[in-house]
């Protein structure tokens, strides 16, 4: 990790450790969601930003506890989170996040993990990747970050249950069908990617058998006319 990216890890744990006491003596339920909840379990350190997950009744209750404490707010256009800064690091309080319904139910499934010297509770792995693999659509594929994050916490999932609730969404099942054929999944039946070298091209050749190389296309002369009696060819002239 580079210095910068250091710097920015570094000022996602000092928003948690600002934003935690704020909410606990606020008495406001929430989950730490997002890329640090998985980080929470064993993932990559996040560089972006600080995903709280709180019960929609109580968003604008947490986000004017955060304000109280010093914290910058924002009533961004989407209507599923709100958002503090704490200092340069955002604060994403969500409250709507696609197909994972935060409720005393979700809450509950979470566990109690002690991060930078506090006690909190943490999102569920299912619930955390559920919520980012139905996030996924046409204008948001990127699907780098998301395989090291499932790479690193592998044999803590229960790949059934996410297949069970996102596998309805074709961007999903995509991401779910890249998984197993890497072998990242406990998909014992799917086949293996071939992981073969690149074919050598020679010099001037082609790197397929059976393919002639590329090159001009020779240039093709018209048949010479052929008087149709072999008796009737005209002799060369003499001299």
């Amino acid at each position: 990790m580079g210095d910068l990216e250091a710097r920015s890890f570094d000022g996602i744990v000092e928003a948690l450790r600002a934003a935690v006491p704020v909410l606990h003596a606020a008495e406001i339920p929430f989950l730490l969601g997002g890329s640090m909840a998985v980080w929470a379990y064993g993932g990559p350190e996040p560089v972006n930003d600080l995903d709280l997950m709180v019960r929609p009744q109580d968003a604008e209750r947490a986000q004017q506890a955060l304000a109280a404490a010093g914290f910058r707010t924002e009533d961004p256009p989407e209507e599923w989170l709100l958002k503090a800064w704490h200092d340069d690091v955002l604060v994403d309080l969500i409250f709507g996040p696609r197909g994972v319904p935060i409720d005393d139910a979700t809450i509950a499934r979470g566990h109690e993990r002690s991060l930078a010297a506090i006690r909190l509770r943490v999102m569920a792995l299912e619930d955390v990747i559920t919520s980012k693999l139905l996030a996924l659509d046409e204008h948001q594929l990127d699907m780098s970050y998301l395989l090291q994050l499932v790479r690193a916490v592998r044999e803590q999932l229960d790949w059934d249950e996410i297949r069970r609730r996102t596998g309805d969404w074709p961007y999903a099942a995509a991401f779910l069908t890249l998984v197993d054929r890497l072998g990242i999944s406990d998909a014992g039946d799917a086949p293996p990617i071939r992981h073969e070298p690149p074919l050598e091209r020679p010099p001037g050749g082609s790197p397929s058998p059976g393919v002639p190389p590329p090159g001009p296309v020779p240039a093709t002369e018209p048949p010479l006319d052929r008087p149709a009696d072999p008796s009737a060819r005209r002799e060369p002239a003499n001299g």
